[in-house]
């Protein structure tokens, strides 16, 4: 069965040229030109994944993804979005939005960035994984978790199976690509993992050095983990990538 999409755009000649791409790559696509038509058919049907754009009259992208996340509504969403400053993005993700494009984009970034936010809301498979090789860091979400259900490091300790997460006794309210994010970075802690290694576990595809979306990713999650005299966990190892560890 194909994936369904329910877009809303309200500028129409975006929405039918996104419509028309999407439908051929084989989506099967709602289009709605407003966030009132967006959450009326959300609530009708679901679809696999919502694309938003941010800037629509009446209710905006972001207020359509505020409420399906206070509905509990986990459907991943990908916002379009003109705004570039990293403030705009940050408001994107604290709404609820799992990955965001910048317009103008390209078509194939659209379509990357969908194929992996449905690859992360997919079951898991029920079969044994194959081993990994010795020192080779550890995907999101693939390994039993140790001691039980639970993960811990650097006073940081998750649930995978529940997608909770708390720094000490303080439970971390995450996005899914943000838990995702930590979980990666838990499983392999003290180990120096590089912009392209985050990329490729995470999103399923590396979006070049230009890129800013990991920064912001990883900025934002910090704002979350952070306390005041604490030591920071994530730290940022220049031309290289991240690595979490207390001080």
């Amino acid at each position: 069965m194909p994936h369904t999409v329910l877009l809303a755009e309200d500028d129409r000649a975006i929405r039918n040229a996104l419509e028309r791409a999407l439908t051929l790559e084989g989506y099967r696509v709602t289009a709605v030109a407003d966030g009132v038509e967006a959450l009326a058919q959300a609530h009708r049907s679901r679809p696999d994944v919502l694309v938003l754009d941010v800037m629509m009259p009446g209710i905006d992208g972001l207020q359509v993804c505020r409420v399906l996340r206070a509905e509990g509504d986990r459907t991943p969403v990908l916002i379009l979005t003109a705004l570039v400053e990293t403030a705009d993005r940050i408001a994107g993700l604290d709404a609820g939005a799992d990955d965001y494009v910048v317009k103008p984009f390209d078509v194939e970034e659209v379509f990357a960035r969908l194929r992996a936010l449905l690859r992360r809301a997919a079951p898991a498979p029920s079969e044994p994984e194959p081993a990994e090789e010795p020192g080779a860091p550890a995907p999101s979400g693939r390994h039993p978790v140790p001691s039980g259900r639970f993960l811990e490091a650097a006073g940081l300790r998750m649930d995978p199976q529940a997608r909770r997460a708390w720094r000490g006794d303080r439970e971390l309210e995450l996005t899914r690509t943000e838990f995702e994010l930590l979980e990666l970075l838990i499983r392999n802690a003290g180990v120096v993992l590089e912009h392209s290694t985050i990329y490729d576990r995470i999103w399923g595809y590396d979006f070049g050095p230009g890129s800013k979306n990991l920064a912001v990713y990883v900025g934002y999650l910090r704002r979350k983990l952070d306390e005041p005299g604490a030591p920071q966990l994530i730290h940022t190892v220049r031309g290289v990538g991240y690595v979490l560890r207390e001080g």
